[in-house]
């Protein structure tokens, strides 16, 4: 579960996100969404402990980011960032085990449950008989289920994803968001992602994250849709309605 608490952030003099206070629970899938500029990628990279220019707090079930070790964190949140990953000669299990790095110790050894939950990973993204080919020679939307299946490896409560359809065609971004679902719905993952597509946010998840800075609105979707916020901020030119 995250928390935010009375949450502010920006940069230079531009508040961003103001007093915002929130939760977001297990098991539930949140898109985030907003207009560029507006800080979706800062918010998640403050939830995620890699920006503390903040005031208030965040919560990660019941423990502050700030105060969490290094170790700690990567036991509590996986992060799936923007970038491509090609990695020549790197199989997608190598890529997978990475997300194993929290419980291996300095040595960075795999025992026998490390392997097999490598391999779980791998099936629950249907990406198992992928498992030695290289990452060089996979499609976008390939590898970003291999890099979902690390963040499933890491065995984190939270899973943050930062535009995880940007590279995508218009099936593969319906095919990853149903497969997010399930991850949200059937392990109890706290899964949120940023993106731009609102036909995804609004059909898709359990909850929408809206910022219309400074303000952060958390609500369902269709509640979102009621109140009047998406068509506030994202209006419909005339000559389209």
């Amino acid at each position: 579960m995250i928390k935010l608490c009375d949450f502010s952030i920006g940069y230079g003099h531009r508040i961003l996100i103001s007093d915002a206070s929130t939760t977001v629970p297990s098991s539930c899938l949140t898109a985030l969404i907003g207009r560029n500029g507006t800080g979706k990628s800062t918010l998640l990279r403050a939830i995620g402990g890699m920006n503390v220019g903040y005031s208030g707090a965040i919560e990660i079930d019941g423990a502050d980011v700030r105060t969490i070790t290094p170790l700690g964190k990567a036991k509590l949140i996986a992060y799936v960032t923007t970038e491509r990953v090609r990695v020549p000669g790197l199989s997608c299990a190598d890529v997978v085990a990475l997300g194993r790095a929290p419980y291996t110790g300095w040595a960075g050894s795999l025992s026998e449950l490390d392997r097999r939950i490598v391999a779980d990973s791998l099936d629950a993204v249907g990406m198992g008989e992928y498992a030695h080919r290289t990452m060089d020679r996979m499609s976008d939307g390939e590898c970003q289920r291999v890099m979902i299946a690390r963040a499933l490896a890491q065995d984190t409560p939270v899973i943050l994803l930062d535009e995880p359809t940007s590279f995508l065609d218009m099936p593969n971004r319906y095919e990853l968001c149903t497969l997010l679902c399930k991850l949200a719905h059937e392990r109890g993952k706290c899964i949120v992602f940023s993106t731009h597509e609102l036909d995804i946010a609004l059909h898709m998840c359990d909850a929408v994250m809206l910022i219309d800075s400074p303000r952060l609105i958390n609500l369902p979707p269709a509640q979102l849709l009621a109140g009047g916020y998406i068509d506030r901020l994202f209006p419909i030119p005339e000559w389209m309605k």
